[in-house]
């Protein structure tokens, strides 16, 4: 695995012999080592040219860009090394495939929400009722099966997630009454987590795609865009709840994460450096964590867990296997 680097302050990003070099507008440089980066982060104002851009390409190091505030502007997205023109036609006639895509939709939601399942289920068993939600979501998840079109099941999908986060002031700590998901622009302190770290997930997501030679624009459940990388997508809906839901769980239970981490002026909408960074810091802990893959029989980090999704899916493009989608087991 390669390092990620998060540059939170306004640099430079030069080329300097065979390596990348980040300098501070004090003057101060860090090598970032080509050899070992994996993917960049930037977070502040960055000044940087195609001399450097063509040499992150040639080492195939990806950068995800944040603006100011912390919300997700885009990726600079390499070409890519492993192309497979079999799996590229099979993976087009996937979607192509109505029916097909429709299988494969109803897979990666049932994972997805089983997950959320999971994650209520734990907190039910540690003093909080939550067994009526439960209930609730189990009856959406069973109408899975039976819906027709990929508008019924992302009406499910929405339905499901309206109950699981009424859930979270019971689960959450903090008084911040989080009543509804809202995204432009967030709202409160959790709104302004979810949108952080859900950018977080899909951008790893990405970067575990990159790796393999699946297609990011060509997806199931969500619509091909012209303007994203629609099968990450679909892939990060499998894990926000594992990594993103109960990180934050964690860091507000914690106190990790309070007001004084938020610029307080602008509703909680914006996140200062120091929140920025414990979050960082949390989030590259969570990737790293391992679990005991009950089929691989060996340990395997949750970044990981994403990229053996992504093979997953090809064994089902190709015809091999059919695709069944992460769950928790713990």
């Amino acid at each position: 695995m390669g390092e990620t680097f998060y540059i939170l302050r306004d640099v430079d990003l030069k080329r300097k012999d065979n390596n990348v070099i980040v300098r501070t507008l004090e003057g101060e440089e860090k090598n970032l080592k080509s050899e070992i980066t994996e993917q960049i982060y930037l977070f502040g104002e960055t000044s940087l040219n195609t001399k450097v851009l063509n040499f992150l390409s040639q080492k195939q190091i990806i950068v995800h860009i944040f603006n100011y505030y912390g919300f997700y502007s885009g990726s600079f997205y390499p070409r890519e090394p492993n192309i497979s023109g079999h799996l590229l036609v099979n993976q087009v006639r996937a979607y192509d495939n109505y029916e097909k895509r429709l299988k494969l939709a109803k897979s990666i939601l049932k994972s997805a929400s089983y997950n959320i399942y999971r994650n209520l289920r734990y907190y039910n068993g540690r003093g909080i009722d939550l067994k009526e939600k439960m209930q609730n979501i189990e009856s959406l998840r069973n109408k899975l099966d039976y819906k027709e079109s990929i508008q019924e099941l992302m009406g499910i999908e929405g339905n499901i997630r309206k109950i699981y986060y009424t859930c979270w002031n019971s689960i959450v700590k903090q008084d911040i009454k989080f009543n509804k998901r809202v995204k432009r622009p967030p709202d409160n302190m959790i709104n302004t987590l979810i949108s952080f770290i859900n950018s977080l997930v899909y951008t790893t997501t990405l970067s575990e795609i990159y790796k393999t030679q699946l297609n990011p624009t060509i997806s199931y459940l969500h619509e091909p865009g012209t303007k994203r990388f629609s099968l990450a997508l679909d892939i990060s809906e499998i894990f926000k709840p594992l990594i993103a839901d109960r990180m934050i769980f964690s860091l507000l239970n914690k106190n990790q994460i309070t007001e004084d981490d938020f610029e307080k002026e602008s509703n909680f909408l914006y996140l200062k450096e120091t929140g920025k960074k414990k979050i960082l810091m949390e989030y590259d802990k969570r990737l790293e964590s391992v679990i005991s893959h009950k089929e691989l029989g060996k340990d395997v980090s949750y970044r990981y867990l994403i990229r053996l999704e992504c093979y997953k899916l090809i064994k089902d493009i190709l015809g091999e296997k059919e695709y069944c989608g992460f769950e928790i087991w713990w």
